[in-house]
């Protein structure tokens, strides 16, 4: 680690699980160049962490909150002014690179919006509300903090923070295979669900089918997937289902559930008639 204490220094920070086919491509495109790199490890399984620590970095082994709750241990973390947030399928090239030392010492802006250039098991999706796809990832450590959501987490900047936007995209291997579509599908659509319920969202079959056709009617025609040709169409398809199943999985959480808030509201009551 180079000294995180300059006023242009960089920390990766990067949360991780059983990442080791992707964090070494991940790791290698900032290893050289930034001060600090930081991984929060959930319990790998396949050498994910042993990888990391070839690069340097510093690894920390967790347990599990959820997307914005690990991220936001990473960042509290950290020791540079400056933070560059990485998914372990993610790479910085070496013009995005160029841009970033050059934004961090004096553009004026304390949070920067990537465009992030996304492949499709092994399609560059151009449409499908897949690009342009502005994703904060460059940001001062005291401007901007992660939303506490399971999935899906967000940057939320400080009031009067000053937001800029880059260039150059951040390259993006967001599926390798169909596997991986239906593992994320199934779990994303299980924290959705869970965060949902807590937000005190409603389920239901008639929702599940209509949120899921809607899903699948944006992005293969009002985002223009039907652009992106036959792969765009299987993600149109894709993120119906992952909307289909959070609704349904919504559904059955509630149907779990009634039975114990009975249960709990008939003990309350009997406990206060005694």
């Amino acid at each position: 680690m180079n000294d995180s204490a300059k006023p242009d220094a960089i920390s990766v920070i990067v949360i991780v699980k059983n990442e080791a086919h992707d964090i070494r491509d991940c790791l290698a495109s900032v290893h050289g160049w930034v001060d600090e790199i930081v991984v929060l490890d959930s319990g790998s399984t396949d050498g994910t962490q042993a990888i990391c620590r070839e690069f340097g970095a510093r690894v920390v082994e967790t347990d599990w909150p959820g997307f914005g709750p690990q991220k936001q241990r990473a960042l509290e973390m950290a020791r540079a002014p400056w933070i560059l947030s990485l998914d372990a399928d993610e790479r910085v090239s070496p013009a995005l690179r160029d841009e970033i030392l050059a934004s961090v010492k004096g553009n004026g802006a304390e949070l920067f919006r990537l465009p992030r250039q996304s492949n499709y098991c092994g399609k560059w999706i151009r449409h499908s509300g897949w690009s342009p796809d502005y994703v904060t990832r460059l940001f001062r450590r005291d401007a901007a903090r992660f939303s506490n959501d399971l999935v899906h987490e967000r940057v939320i900047a400080a009031p009067e923070a000053r937001v800029g936007r880059l260039a150059e995209p951040l390259i993006h291997y967001s599926f390798r295979d169909f596997s991986e579509v239906l593992g994320k599908i199934d779990s994303y659509s299980s924290y959705g669900a869970t965060q949902g319920a807590a937000r005190g969202k409603r389920g239901g079959l008639r929702k599940a089918l209509l949120h899921g056709f809607w899903s699948f009617v944006r992005s293969w025609i009002i985002q223009r997937g039907f652009l992106d040709g036959k792969m765009g169409f299987v993600l149109a398809v894709s993120n119906a289902e992952g909307t289909y199943y959070r609704y349904l999985k919504l559904m059955l959480l509630e149907t779990q559930q009634a039975p114990q808030t009975a249960t709990t509201k008939a003990r309350d009551e009997a406990s206060g008639g005694r």
